[in-house]
């Protein structure tokens, strides 16, 4: 199949340090490339793949300090895919809602991964109106908030893991680990307590964004003082496995709707327990004395941790095998294209005219993917200053 892959801009694919949807990107484009599949990638120019990369903006705007409108990058982006749209089978968005005006205009059955929260009362009306976009949920759990207005859903893919980067140890370390951000929704002080309630020492791994940079300062730094925590900042990937190989648990206190939680399978790769709060997606990914601990608050959490010498690392590393490798993941991905094109919907609109230029439009329905495998150029990898320039 022809397949392009819309990655958001803010992150390089794969990211540089933090970054969860292009990571899963990257891992799918990878997968997919070895599948004998012709993808195209559309991220930022510093992005590295075996796709067809179409880079949008020379590097990820997170690293870009020119940038001062990200929202204009990505709608260039979604109309350059529209100009592109008839190249391809079908088109993969995890750009999230910002290309659903532009699915009906594509030339190609159209599919969105939905990466994040569903609970803001914003959404409703959203999907309300746009209840015909084809969406993948990345835990069944992500999709309640959304049952009021009965979306499109067209199947759940688990988010997965490149199990060659995420290698497995049997030996549980000393130290318990946390890794993601500092922030209400994280809790990374709630971790903090749990260590102190069992004595052992945390490496904390986050990155701290500017809008939780007050919470942060009045809930988190103040706790940095205490012998047993050791704060990171922001590392990159190759420091991520070594920390996630090396602990004995990681310790996953969310407090919010969590949509999937990608650190807890790349704990569980290299056979590292995790011990969770019983939010979102948890109780999907973690099989509570099994591969890890699900519990209702941090006296429990600590309680877990005392008993994670129970938990069989080879059962976390197996678990990741079965249910949350790059590999499972492109299967339900091939999966939902099939089932999305199959369906004969949703249908699109061209506009008349070489790149969507000219009056009126005609109706396309959905196309069947081209049986041979077709190499498309690769003097197309232009940024849009370098295409602005021509």
């Amino acid at each position: 199949m022809r397949i392009a892959l819309i990655s958001p801009l803010s992150e390089a694919v794969p990211p540089r340090l933090y970054g969860g949807t292009e990571r899963v990107v990257h891992a799918l484009a990878e997968e997919l490339v070895s599948r004998g599949h012709d993808v195209t990638l559309f991220a930022s120019g510093d992005s590295r793949t075996s796709a067809r990369l179409i880079a949008c903006v020379p590097r990820a705007l997170r690293f870009d300090a020119g940038c001062r409108d990200g929202l204009a990058p990505h709608l260039a982006m979604l109309e350059r895919v529209t100009e592109m749209a008839s190249e391809f089978d079908l088109i993969h968005n995890h750009a999230d809602y910002l290309a659903y005006p532009f699915v009906k205009r594509w030339a190609a059955p159209a599919v969105t991964t939905l990466h994040g929260r569903l609970d803001l009362p914003e959404l409703l009306p959203l999907y309300a109106r746009f209840n015909d976009v084809n969406l993948i949920s990345i835990s069944d759990r992500q999709r309640a908030p959304l049952d009021a207005v009965r979306p499109n859903w067209t199947r759940t893919v688990y988010n997965g893991v490149n199990l060659r980067h995420f290698t497995f140890s049997p030996n549980p370390g000393r130290y318990l680990v946390f890794l993601g951000r500092v922030s209400e929704e994280k809790r990374p002080d709630l971790a903090v307590a749990v260590a102190r309630q069992v004595g052992m020492p945390i490496k904390i791994a986050a990155k701290i964004d500017a809008a939780d940079r007050e919470w942060s300062a009045r809930h988190f730094e103040p706790l940095l003082d205490d012998p047993l925590v050791d704060f990171l900042g922001e590392v990159d990937e190759d420091a991520k496995a070594g920390l996630l190989r090396g602990a004995a648990a990681l310790l996953f206190p969310t407090m919010w709707p969590e949509p999937f939680g990608m650190v807890m399978i790349e704990a569980l790769a290299c056979g590292t327990p995790v011990v969770a709060l019983r939010h979102g997606s948890v109780p999907e990914v973690i099989r509570d004395g099994v591969n890890g601990f699900i519990r209702d608050d941090v006296a429990g959490m600590a309680q877990a941790v005392l008993r994670i010498a129970d938990i069989d690392r080879r059962a976390c590393r197996a678990s990741v095998e079965e249910r949350f490798s790059a590999a499972r993941m492109a299967d339900g991905y091939e999966a939902a294209y099939a089932q999305v094109l199959e369906s004969g919907a949703p249908g699109c609109l061209r506009p008349a005219g070489a790149h969507g230029s000219g009056a009126g439009a005609e109706f396309v329905p959905a196309r069947r993917p081209s049986v041979a495998l077709r190499r498309l150029p690769v003097d197309d990898h232009l940024d849009l200053a370098s295409r602005a320039e021509r």
